[in-house]
Formats: C-alpha cells, structure tokens, sequence
C-alpha cells in the first residue's frame, strides 16, 4: 500500500489517497478531481486547465501518467 498526496498526483491540494497499484491511485484521483469540479473548487479548475493543455499536445497525457507512475513506484509503501 502506497500513499500519495493529490499535488503529488499533479493536483492542487494535500488530500492523501492510499493505493495497492498506480491504477487505482490514478481512479483515487480522478474521482477526486471530479468532485472538486463539481465542487467549483478554483484551485483544482487551475489545475485542470493546466492539464487540458498536456492533453492537446501529441503523447503529451502519455509522458505525464508515465511521470506519475515514476513517483507512485517511487513512494515508500506504508
């Protein structure tokens, strides 16, 4: 089990998701992220704008999601 932070997953805040695999680490955010667009939440709607960018470039997402796998197995399991 691994936890990260949300701003370690690229996000905005110091919320913590704990996690057996990068997968569900990533589902742990995104469904996070989407609350807080629910939400209004200014902070994370920066974040996703930034985000929005990474995705219109070519294989940008792709370089990003392996960045973060990099830090997941990084992490120091709990």
């Amino acid at each position: 089990m691994k936890t990260m932070t949300c701003k370690q997953m690229g996000g905005a805040c110091d919320e913590t998701f704990s996690a057996e695999t990068f997968e569900e680490m990533a589902e742990l955010s995104k469904a996070h992220g989407m609350e807080m667009f629910q939400k209004q939440d200014a902070a994370h709607l920066a974040i996703m704008n930034e985000m929005k960018s990474i995705m219109e470039k070519a294989g940008g997402m792709e370089a990003y999601m392996a960045e973060k796998r990099r830090e997941f197995d990084a992490a120091p399991e709990d």
